[in-house]
């Protein structure tokens, strides 16, 4: 992933903080050789202060051998995407139909060394952390190992907990453009006011410099 410098995150609190409220990604692990990357898509809860993520899979899925030969897997997250017509780009003093329409969006891609989770006590801890990030407000019964009504379940799946070893992250958000151009992508997405508009307005205006 290509992260010009006025893309990049002004800190990494930023993409954490993105991060920690955009829980659904895609773990991409290398295939055997001569086949493609296993691509699975799932929920997750990232820990900054832990610098870690946790989630779990089926028994069955496939991308247990993957994961075993796996040194390294990267997990990635898009969102805050929208596409901008060309003429809302174009630069002051240009005509309109001039402009390049481009995409916004924000992405964190982070490189993990996965650790698979098979011990009943482990993955009752494991759960119970995703548990306590999508369900803070409870609810639920807690995950026992050999405790009903979840203990009879963990042998079904394997948990996975993925070591944060490098971050990769972009708020492509019109950061290039002149203020104007700022302006009136964020005054058009106002308008147009569909999915995801305004989420990308609001990184428009807030990486927009204080100066």
């Amino acid at each position: 992933m290509l992260v010009h410098p006025w893309d990049a995150p002004k800190e990494d609190a930023e993409w954490q903080r993105w991060l920690a409220v955009h829980d659904f990604g895609q773990l991409a692990v290398n295939g055997p050789p001569g086949e493609p990357p296993h691509v699975q898509p799932l929920h997750f809860a990232y820990d900054a202060g832990r610098g870690d993520a946790v989630t779990h899979l089926a028994r069955p899925n496939p991308l247990w051998p993957a994961l075993e030969a796996a040194a390294d897997v990267v997990l990635s997250v898009v969102d805050d995407y929208v596409y901008v017509p060309g003429p809302w780009q174009a630069a002051p003093g240009t005509p309109p139909e001039h402009g390049t329409p481009t995409s916004l969006y924000a992405a964190v891609q982070l490189r993990c060394r996965p650790w698979i989770v098979d011990d009943p006590e482990e993955k009752a801890a494991l759960l119970a952390r995703q548990m306590a990030h999508f369900q803070p407000e409870g609810g639920s019964a807690p995950v026992v190992a050999g405790e009903a009504p979840y203990g009879r379940m963990l042998p079904g799946i394997r948990g996975l907990r993925l070591e944060v070893t490098g971050v990769r992250a972009k708020f492509k958000y019109a950061g290039s453009k002149a203020a104007v151009v700022q302006d009136r992508i964020a005054e058009h997405l106002a308008e147009r006011a569909g999915p995801r508009d305004g989420a990308a307005r609001e990184h428009v205006l807030r990486r927009r410099p204080t100066s």
